[in-house]
This record gives structure tokens, sequence and C-alpha cells, in this order.
């Protein structure tokens, strides 16, 4: 099996207003296929290493591998490309275009892939629609739709690159207890028959325990 994501000593500080030191050694692997958890207290720096494992932080020391390949000091406009292609999110809200169809903020991350036909995008951003039991609502505009389905969109709209990798910053953080089931159904069927590798910060211990490990933080390093 090998390794999706890698981080090699990683460590972060923020300078302003004082020096703090907020990651420090941080070292862990994700591998193909597993789905792991991140866990611990507000301000224990799991948002914070996200960013950096995302390619959107690039201030730390350290290193990122992503597919075993080395990703930390490569120019921003290949870090973009590298995410685009290879990393799907998930967040707590779902940051859809309100006045786009459901269909369209799919294709969205698609389009600025820009590998791939128009035609071949709708299909792609179908199929995915599709798979999330949300097919129906292809044409609704985003804001027409209920919390629970516009997370749905969103994990849509995450997978549509076909990522080797989702990472998930609460996605259950706003939903209620059957939408929340429902969005951990998903992942785990995405990591069962799609092979798709996740790894999630949430605060819900029910939907960690479940998954197939946990990395607890605390006070910026790895505990377990």
């Amino acid at each position: 099996m090998g390794t999706v994501l890698e981080t090699k000593t990683i460590n972060k500080h923020f300078r302003k207003p004082v020096d703090f030191h907020v990651l420090k050694d941080i070292s862990f692997r994700v591998k193909e296929g597993e789905f792991a958890s991140i866990m611990g207290k507000s301000g224990s720096g799991k948002s914070t290493l996200l960013y950096i494992l995302s390619t959107m932080d690039t201030d730390y020391e350290g290193e990122l591998f992503l597919n075993e390949e080395l990703v930390t000091g490569k120019p921003r406009k290949e870090l973009s490309q590298i995410r685009n292609r290879h990393i799907g999110f998930v967040f707590q809200f779902h940051y859809l275009l309100s006045e786009f169809s459901v269909l369209e903020n799919v294709m969205l991350p698609a389009k600025k892939l820009a590998s791939k036909s128009y035609q071949e995008i709708e299909h792609d951003a179908m199929e995915k629609l599709n798979m999330l039991n949300i097919g129906h609502l292809a044409k609704k505009r985003a804001s027409q739709v209920s919390g629970g389905e516009k997370q749905r969109v969103a994990i849509a709209r995450a997978l549509i690159n076909n990522p080797d990798i989702l990472m998930g910053d609460e996605p259950t953080g706003n939903l209620d207890s059957y939408n929340a089931e429902n969005v951990f159904q998903i992942f785990k069927r995405l990591k069962e028959e799609e092979g798709l590798s996740l790894l999630v910060v949430t605060h819900d211990l029910d939907f960690a325990k479940r998954t197939d490990r946990i990395i607890e933080m605390e006070d910026g390093t790895i505990i377990s």
C-alpha cells in the first residue's frame, strides 16, 4: 500500500504579535484507502495543520509529500494545480455559489483544471450527483436545496477531479445527527468502494471512533 500523504517534522510559527510555536514536529502519514480523523481541543493546531497539508499555507519548516513526491518549496502556480488535481476539500460550511445551479457548482473545479471538454465535465458531475443520490437536484439553484443536500453537493464538487485524498474540516459540524450520519456513510463508501483516502478534522467523537485511525493533537503536537 502506497502513502498518499506524509509529513516530516513540520513546524509552524505565528510571528505576530509575538512568536507562537503552533505546530511542533508533526510527522505522520496517510496510506492509500485509509480513513483517518484528527481530533483535539480548539487551538490544538488542527486547522492550521490542515491548511498546510492542503498546500495553501507554505510558510512552515519541514517537508510535505503527496503521493511520495515532495511538494514543499514548489512555486504557487504548480501548487494550485497539484491541489486542484489531487486533493478534494469539504469544509464545515459548503461555500456553494448560491446563484449557480447545483450542477454548475460541482463542475467548477473541473472547469478550472481544464483537462476535459465541457460535455465530459457535465457528464462526470452528473455521475457524482447520482452517486450521492442528489441527481434530481442538478438544475436547482444551490440556494434552493436543504443544508444536508448542500453538504452533499459540496462533497460531489470535492470529488469531481477524482482526487487521491479528500480532506475535511469539521464536515459534519453544521449538520444535525441525521445528515451527519449521512456524510459519514458517504465517506465510508468512498473509502470502501472507490479506495479513496480521507483525512477529516472533527470534534465529533462518534464520527472519529468509526474511522480507521484517530490522530490526536494537543498544543501543536500529535499525542497519539
